[in-house]
């Protein structure tokens, strides 16, 4: 067996091999996510790791450390965030799992607080082998729509939610996807008021956006009304085979606006991405629901490196969203 820690050093050829095959691949764990998080070197540090055995790539895990200009707030948030999960063949044997996730965790234990595995696919059958190694398993939702049938989607939205959907159309809007500086930064300053007044979690700068876009990572999604973007998101695409929602702000058109998207452009998954816990409530999670998802628990892994500073941690977060 042989890790490869660097991501030049992995067969690019056979990593997206794999991602056509895995059972658990995304958009997150591709060569060109990693290629955009790298492309950010002031936002994040990105890592790649993969495991090979017998010349053949079995996993790989790509995410990044966030960074923050502040010197003392980095040393108190740092945290490794692999989003979607690991990369893994159908047949990956639990060794060649072990070496992929020991690789990581000795890498990473000294640059995060904690390391943390934000899961799209079912990695039930992997669950004990993250479980030896120290990960412990966090229940989270996830919400999926099936976008491949135009006339089944409709028919699985709620009634008030095709209300407000038709009223929009009467009124009139048009989706666009963006182009210009002017137009990211429009809808850039419409996600950061977001943020600001109702998220209360920190937000990437504007380069995030705009690098997005001019790398063709996805799709940018506008929606205008009377010559104004009311609102509008930011989706990655997996290989024609799953749109993500990723970054969303703006009337309930804007969501419709993804789904009509992924149906035209026959992309079978309309993945919403986080819904929250179980057993917390989550007005987001209704909101989602109201458009015919289907709701599905894959979990979070995480691992924490510095109990201490990880319990500080959860209390800044708190204190941002609650403004206590």
């Amino acid at each position: 067996m042989k890790i490869q820690t660097e991501y030049n050093a992995i067969d690019i050829r056979q990593w997206r091999e794999l991602v056509a095959a895995s059972p658990v691949a995304t958009w997150f764990q591709t060569p060109e996510a990693y290629c955009f998080f790298a492309s950010l070197p002031g936002m994040m540090m990105p890592f790649s790791f993969a495991v090979e055995n017998g010349g053949e790539l079995k996993g790989v895990v790509v995410g990044y450390v966030t960074r923050e200009k502040n010197p003392i707030k980095q040393f108190f948030t740092r945290r490794a965030i692999v989003y979607g999960g690991p990369l893994l063949a159908e047949n990956i044997s639990d060794e060649e799992l072990k070496c992929l996730l020991f690789s990581l965790c000795s890498m990473l234990k000294n640059k995060a607080i904690y390391i943390e595995t934000r899961n799209f696919c079912d990695y039930s059958r992997w669950r004990a082998v993250f479980e030896q190694y120290g990960f412990v398993y966090q229940p989270h939702y996830d919400i999926h729509i099936y976008s491949g049938d135009k006339e089944q989607m409709i028919s699985r939205i709620s009634e008030s939610r095709l209300r407000q959907i038709r009223r929009a159309e009467a009124e009139g809007f048009e989706v666009k996807e963006a182009a210009t500086t002017e137009e990211i930064k429009s809808f850039y300053m419409l996600l950061k008021s977001l943020y600001k007044t109702k998220v209360h979690t920190p937000l990437f700068p504007l380069d995030f956006f705009t690098t997005f876009v001019q790398q063709k990572r996805g799709v940018l999604l506008l929606v205008i009304q009377q010559e104004k973007i009311v609102g509008g998101i930011l989706c990655p695409i997996l290989d024609n085979r799953v749109l993500y929602e990723w970054f969303i702000v703006g009337p309930v058109v804007v969501t419709w606006a993804a789904m009509k998207y992924a149906n035209i452009h026959n992309i079978p998954l309309f993945d919403l991405m986080g819904a929250g816990k179980p057993d917390e409530h989550y007005g987001v999670r209704d909101f989602k629901m109201r458009f015919g998802g289907r709701q599905v628990e894959y979990g979070r892994f995480l691992m924490i490196c510095n109990k201490t500073l990880y319990k500080i941690g959860q209390v800044g977060v708190r204190m941002l969203k609650t403004g206590k």
